[in-house]
């Protein structure tokens, strides 16, 4: 059989601009799809299964403010990512930068224990920003500096920061009355996010990531960074030609990602967890890239992105307690997520062709013409 005879990619013209913010909706129904079939072969009914994960959570005011929660980390860390993923920088330790804001807000609230005050709190989230924009600054002079590649940098230190709280939880900051369990001490009430909707988990780290989807659409759509940023990821040439500082835009985007990053650890530690712990974060870092994606690397979409992904977390602690569905189903339906929105995408830019390439050489008369 001829090779010229299997299916092959050949690229669109130009790809259809409805169908690039219709794919994220085709990707969740594939996902949803592709569930209610993996919940039949596991032997649950999938209707029942379905509603436990997706409908259930949020039916109660208490679950709606769960939704808003888990959704608050993945918003900021994603906002930052997409900042960078917008000018083809590709900062992929949003995980480590959180923890590392964790650990400096953490670490003022500890250092103030005892003699806290209606400053801690602002304090605390300084440290945390300034903590993640430190980590990001590493990738970000390896990559000015030397040509490293961010995302291998990046990454690496995801481990180093994870080891860094691991020593610290189980060394110098341990609680002295916590029994020998690897946690540092309880926060104060300054040091702890007021609670804005009661009987419920619910702080205000929650509009803080709305009034950063707020920022990041006046950064990129409003501001001539934003254009920057734009046009060196569309079409580096023409930005070079422009005369705009990629290594300036470097630092600015690791610096917004790191930033945002860092505040996210911060509002996890001073929110719903209260201390530092070992495992901060369940991988909103990593799921973040997720959600980017999934939003279009556009703000609003993010949230919208990110309400759906936290929505797969706390559906699946749900059914995993209603129905002892194993809470390792979350990890598929997200990483089924992200395959069926590659998939779209590169169905919206390529076509399946069968048969021989609609692209054949010219004749041997004709190459002769100039």
């Amino acid at each position: 059989m001829s090779f010229d005879a299997w299916p092959r990619l050949e690229p669109r013209g130009e790809p259809s601009p409805a169908m690039v913010w219709l794919t994220p909706v085709i990707a969740v129904a594939a996902t949803v799809v592709s569930g209610m079939i993996l919940f039949t072969l596991l032997g649950f009914d999938p209707v029942a299964t379905l509603q436990a994960y997706f409908i259930t959570p949020v039916s109660t005011r208490y679950g709606l403010a769960e939704l808003a929660l888990k959704a608050t980390p993945l918003t900021l860390c994603a906002i930052g990512l997409a900042t960078g993923f917008r000018a083809n920088i590709w900062n992929i330790g949003a995980e480590g930068q959180l923890t590392i804001g964790a650990i400096c807000g953490g670490g003022v609230a500890l250092a103030a224990w005892g003699h806290e005050g209606p400053w801690l709190l602002p304090v605390m989230m300084v440290a945390g920003v300034l903590g993640g924009m430190g980590w990001a600054a590493i990738p970000a002079w390896l990559r000015v500096r030397f040509n490293a590649s961010e995302i291998l940098t990046s990454l690496m230190l995801v481990y180093v920061a994870s080891l860094l709280l691991d020593y610290l939880m189980h060394g110098p900051w341990r609680d002295p009355e916590g029994f020998n369990f690897p946690q540092s001490r309880q926060f104060g009430p300054d040091a702890l996010l007021p609670i804005i909707v009661s009987e419920t988990r619910l702080h205000l780290g929650s509009p803080l990531a709305l009034v950063a989807v707020f920022s990041g659409w006046l950064l990129l759509a409003r501001s001539f960074v934003g254009f920057q940023i734009r046009v060196i990821g569309l079409t580096p040439l023409a930005a070079g030609y422009a005369g705009f500082n990629q290594r300036r835009l470097v630092w600015i985007t690791l610096m917004i990602g790191g930033g945002l990053s860092g505040l996210a650890g911060v509002i996890e530690v001073a929110g719903p967890i209260g201390q530092l712990t070992p495992s901060i974060s369940p991988g909103y870092g990593f799921t973040a890239i997720i959600v980017a994606f999934l939003g279009r690397l556009h703000p609003v979409g993010i949230l919208a992105a990110a309400l759906l992904v936290a929505l797969s977390y706390i559906g699946g602690e749900a059914a995993q307690i209603s129905l002892r569905l194993p809470l390792a189903v979350t990890g598929v339906f997200q990483g089924m997520l992200l395959f069926f929105l590659l998939a779209s995408d590169v169905l919206i830019r390529y076509r399946v062709r069968l048969g021989a390439s609609s692209h054949r050489r010219p004749a041997p008369a004709a190459q002769g013409i100039r």
